[in-house]
């Protein structure tokens, strides 16, 4: 004999749980986890508090590398990532839209490389084998966004 536990059907008259802010440290921006799912197409099969953690992962990862920079930046004066001079785009500072860039490609990194471990059968192996160049793209993309921050260059070239 066997059982089958089928989940409770979402009520479809309720609308969606919006997850909570995740407050950041004052000079880098507090982090929406709903605008991170959406930016980086993150499927509801991951849960709030799986999100949340990839996210808070994601901050401590991105913080390293720019907290010598925020120091500079608070001591020339500008209190928030949003003060610091930046052009703008899309009615937005370009740092600020770098910077949740890079918290959410680190955050989908992450969750593609923790999540793939459920399914262990041969189609999950070679869906894993399929998605570690994907890892890799994201993590590259969000270092991009966090050099373009730090305004040095992408590519670091040494001759042999």
């Amino acid at each position: 004999m066997s059982f089958v536990a089928i989940p409770p059907a979402a009520d479809a008259d309720q609308p969606p749980v919006p997850e909570a802010t995740i407050v950041n440290d004052g000079f880098f921006p507090d982090i929406e986890p709903g605008a991170v799912r959406e930016a980086a197409r993150i499927p509801t099969s991951i849960t709030p508090a799986r999100l949340r953690a990839a996210i808070l992962g994601a901050i401590m990862t991105v913080r390293a590398d720019l907290d010598g920079y925020a120091t500079v930046q608070q001591a020339a004066g500008h209190a928030t990532l949003a003060d610091v001079p930046a052009p703008g785009l899309d009615g937005e500072s370009v740092q600020l839209i770098r910077y949740h860039r890079a918290v959410a490609l680190y955050a989908k990194a992450e969750l593609i490389e923790r999540h793939r471990d459920f399914d262990t059968t041969s189609a999950g192996g070679s869906q894993a084998d399929e998605l570690t160049p994907s890892i890799g793209d994201l993590r590259r993309d969000a270092l991009h966004a966090v050099r373009d921050i730090l305004g040095k260059s992408r590519t670091t070239v040494d001759l042999i």
